[in-house]
């Protein structure tokens, strides 16, 4: 506030100033226009999803996501390789190797359900893919690469048990892992039909805390040597 001539006071006129916007940062909007996509594509599937969508959840344009990505099919495949980053990210934080066989099968296992459970979009994108026919990762390069350290771990996870005595021998590590993801695939990723037709508890922590209980017995008895 300001003073006139007698003393009182009157609002105190500010001058206008232009602000400079903040220069976003292009990391972090690629990443914001990444989870958009993907909360799109699991939602609407490949045909459904709409550029303008994603780019309205991430606070973006059109034009900023063709500039980064390219067209609707390039970042669709784009997404679908975040997916399997994502979750193999997750495995790798696990650190199995330092775990005893028996307890790193337990904790794949219990990590491969709550991932399942807490990122249904992953399962969406993955049923797209299906319908899809795999047409778009089968031209995704690198992908062999990105799983095979999957595969190596589980590997010497077996190999370790199989010398120690605990598990069988010549336990394929793909095989077990298919069965692994195969006891909570089919559940999560038909929660709702699921859920309607045989318990309206599945897909909820103590459903998937039994789950994951009768998964660890039935893949533990399978490997446990006689």
């Amino acid at each position: 506030m300001t003073s006139d001539q007698k003393g009182r006071d009157i609002p105190r006129t500010v001058e206008p100033r232009t602000a400079k916007a903040p220069k976003r940062d292009a990391e972090r909007t690629k990443k914001e226009i990444l989870a958009a996509a993907m909360t799109e594509f699991a939602e609407y599937g490949d045909t459904g999803a709409r550029i303008d969508r994603i780019a309205e959840r991430a606070g973006s344009n059109k034009a900023m996501i063709y500039s980064y990505f390219g067209n609707k099919e390039e970042l669709y495949a784009v997404v679908l390789r975040e997916a399997y980053l994502q979750i193999r990210e997750g495995e790798r934080k696990l650190d199995l190797e330092k775990l005893d066989p028996k307890s790193a099968i337990v904790e794949l296992l219990r990590f491969t359900a709550y991932h399942f459970r807490d990122n249904p979009w992953f399962l969406r994108l993955l049923n797209t893919e299906n319908q899809r026919r795999g047409q778009t990762i089968r031209q995704l390069d690198g992908l062999a690469e990105l799983n095979s350290p999957l595969v190596e771990f589980l590997r010497e996870i077996l190999l370790r048990g199989e010398k120690s005595g605990v598990f069988r021998k010549g336990v394929d590590p793909v095989e077990i892992y298919l069965s692994i993801a195969s006891l909570f695939y089919f559940p999560l990723s038909n929660t709702y039909t699921l859920s309607i037709v045989f318990d309206p508890d599945i897909g909820s922590d103590a459903w998937l805390e039994k789950r994951i209980r009768q998964a660890e017995d039935m893949i533990l008895k399978y490997l446990i040597a006689d």
